[in-house]
C-alpha cells in the first residue's frame, strides 16, 4: 500500500503532485493542507476527488473532519493535535476511513481503543515536509513497534512516513509494517510520475487491508 501525501513546491501545487501520483500508479491520496483556511480547501478537496475517481483511488483529508463529507472525502486522517478519532467517528460514522498519527507504542494503543482504522507511523528518517517533528524512529523503531504490536493482538495496519526513498522501500518492509507514505520524493523528483512508478514497483503489499470499503 502506497500513500501520496500532498504538498508543494516550485513547480508544483497540490493538484498537480496528486494527478502525477495517480499517474505514477498511486490508489491513495491524502490532501494536506495544514496552514490553509477551509475556504483555500474546498476547490483544491473537490478537484482531487474527481481525480481520485477518475482513477479509482482512495482519497482522505488531512485533520479537516468537517469537510470530509462535503467534499466525498472517504476519510480523514487525525495529527497527534488534531480532533481525536473517537469523536471524529462519532461525527462521521462507520461508513469513512479514520487513520491516526503514531511515533511511539503508547500512541498506537491510544488510537486502537479510540477505534482508529490504520495508523500513520513515523518518521523513518528527518523530513522537511512536516513541522514538530516527532523522534525518528528508523529501522529498529518500526521493527519494536511492531513486535509490541503483536505481542499484545493490536492488528492495525501501519504506514511507515518521513523522507522514505523508493530504495528504502525493502529494508522498511521487512519490518512488519503494512505499507509506505511518501510526499518530497515524489513531488521533488525530476520526474514525479516516473518516481511514483518506482515506489510503486517495489515490493509492499497489494490491496491495502483497512476496511470501510478500502481496496
Amino acid at each position: 500500500m502506497i500513500q501520496f501525501i500532498t504538498h508543494t513546491n516550485s513547480r508544483y501545487g497540490y493538484t498537480d503532485g496528486a494527478r502525477m501520483a495517480l499517474e505514477g500508479g498511486c490508489r491513495w491520496i491524502q490532501l494536506r493542507m495544514k496552514d490553509a483556511t477551509d475556504d483555500e480547501v474546498r476547490p483544491i478537496a473537490h478537484e482531487i476527488r474527481k481525480l481520485c475517481t477518475e482513477y479509482d483511488a482512495k482519497f482522505i483529508l488531512d485533520d479537516r473532519v468537517n469537510l470530509v463529507i462535503e467534499t466525498g472525502a472517504d476519510g480523514v486522517h487525525l495529527g497527534k493535535n488534531d480532533m481525536p478519532v473517537d469523536e471524529a467517528r462519532r461525527v462521521l460514522g462507520t461508513h469513512y476511513i479514520i487513520g491516526g498519527t503514531a511515533n511511539t507504542f503508547d500512541d498506537i494503543q491510544r488510537l486502537a481503543r479510540q477505534g482508529a482504522d490504520y495508523i500513520g507511523c513515523g518518521p523513518f528518517r528527518f523530513t522537511t515536509t512536516k513541522k514538530n517533528l516527532s523522534p525518528i524512529l528508523g529501522l529498529e523503531g518500526y521493527q519494536r513497534i511492531v513486535k509490541q504490536m503483536h505481542d499484545t493482538n493490536i492488528n492495525l495496519p501501519i504506514v511507515a512516513i518521513g523522507g522514505i526513498k523508493a530504495e528504502d522501500i525493502p529494508a522498511i518492509m521487512q519490518t512488519g509494517v503494512t505499507g509506505i507514505a511518501v510526499s518530497g520524493a515524489v513531488l521533488d523528483a525530476e520526474n514525479p510520475v516516473e518516481e511514483m512508478k518506482k515506489f510503486d514497483r517495489s515490493p509492499t503489499p497489494g490491496p491495502s487491508p483497512v476496511g470501510r470499503g478500502v481496496v
